[in-house]
């Protein structure tokens, strides 16, 4: 009898897919996990740039505002 054809042998190599399905199984769910932090973490950065861009925007308005009056109070 060829040792593949082993109960035992077969039920070692079905016990042994077992565990590394399962372990494939937790690793995708700590993958999938991962994805949605860094999904989330993503967003939120996105977020945030977007507020930096508005407010530089906004103060370098001011600053433009405050070199006109500056230039204007200069000629006057």
């Amino acid at each position: 009898m060829p040792m593949d054809d082993d109960p035992k042998h077969l039920k070692e190599q079905l016990s042994a897919f077992e565990h590394q399905l399962t372990e494939l199984i937790d690793m995708a769910d700590r993958l999938k996990v991962e994805n949605e932090s860094l999904r989330a973490q993503q967003t939120s950065l996105v977020e945030e740039r977007a507020k930096l861009i508005e407010k530089n925007d906004l103060a370098k308005t001011r600053v433009e505002a405050i070199i006109t009056r500056l230039k204007s109070l200069e000629t006057a």
